[in-house]
């Protein structure tokens, strides 16, 4: 049964997931750096056919294979798209062997006792049931932590938590993702209040259940190993969050059976005036550098 070959590749396969699923919000800054102006597209639609034929070079490089990449984490229109003639999630594991996740945020709430929870995501259950029917074996949700406010972490993971039972219920594997903004001076404190939050929800879910977790690179090597080691997790994969693809797999690589989750420092490099020799080239020496650091740790 395919979920069951899914969910042991995500437990134990090497390699990383790939961070498809930029939104709305993200998607012009991904397309300049993909070497797409804003001047190129004039309409929203224009825009997502244009970022959605990135994705798909991607998908379709011989570089892109589940001999190195794990999963693929889709955004809600790209799965509702085709890859090769084929639902977006369907070729991803039947054509690339790379197993099939879903972005199903709404986006970020204003900011609130310095941290950043989810927007409500109304019709969460119809998303989640489209997904299943899809063949999507899991989704993604991301929070966002800007100082070591232990009310505001405990709310942040708590929110998330209380989404990924609703997931639980439909049958698919939440990666919750309480993200640290890397650039706050109190970041280490953040984390030790985050792992403790994380860990007392982990030991209160019931046996049967597992999740996987999405955190920021930490500024204590291992600090998150606890989680790693922990019976209600599937896997722990780590964010790129600003930091460049160098200094990100160095990170990464110093965290013991964490593996890379990244998304802008996967597309570095490449851009749509490349040929396809040059942009396979250049994201098989991307893969390549982000799989050696996810099998490092």
């Amino acid at each position: 049964m395919a979920q069951n070959e899914q969910a042991e590749q995500v437990r134990s396969g090497k390699g990383f997931i790939a961070a498809l699923d930029q939104s709305g919000g993200s998607t012009p800054k991904a397309l300049r750096l993909y070497g797409i102006e804003e001047d190129a597209y004039s309409t929203e639609a224009e825009m997502f056919d244009l970022i959605h034929a990135m994705r798909s070079r991607i998908v379709q490089s011989p570089a892109f294979t589940g001999d190195r990449i794990v999963g693929a984490i889709l955004f809600e229109m790209t799965m509702d798209r085709e890859i090769g003639g084929k639902p977006s999630a369907k070729a991803l594991w039947e054509d690339r062997h790379v197993v099939p996740f879903l972005k199903v945020d709404q986006g970020l709430a204003d900011e609130s006792n310095s941290v950043q929870l989810m927007k409500p995501i109304p019709g969460l259950d119809d998303l989640l049931d489209r997904a299943k029917a899809h063949g999507v074996f899991g989704t993604k949700m991301r929070s966002v932590i800007n100082a070591a406010t232990p009310s505001g972490i405990a709310a942040v993971v708590d929110q998330q938590f209380e989404v990924g039972s609703q997931i639980l219920d439909k049958g698919l594997i939440p990666i919750i993702e309480p993200e640290v903004t890397i650039t706050i001076p109190d970041k280490a404190e953040a984390e030790e209040i985050l792992l403790a939050e994380i860990t007392k929800h982990l030991d209160a879910m019931p046996a049967d259940r597992e999740v996987m977790l999405k955190l920021s690179l930490p500024t204590v090597a291992n600090i998150y190993k606890p989680l790693v080691d922990h019976p209600r997790i599937m896997r722990v994969v780590a964010l790129s969050g600003g930091y460049s693809r160098e200094e990100a797999n160095a990170k990464l690589a110093q965290n013991t059976g964490v593996i890379a989750s990244f998304s802008r420092a996967l597309t570095e490099g490449l851009s749509a005036q490349q040929t396809d020799d040059e942009f396979n080239a250049t994201l098989d020496a991307t893969i390549a550098s982000i799989y050696e650091a996810s099998v490092a740790g």
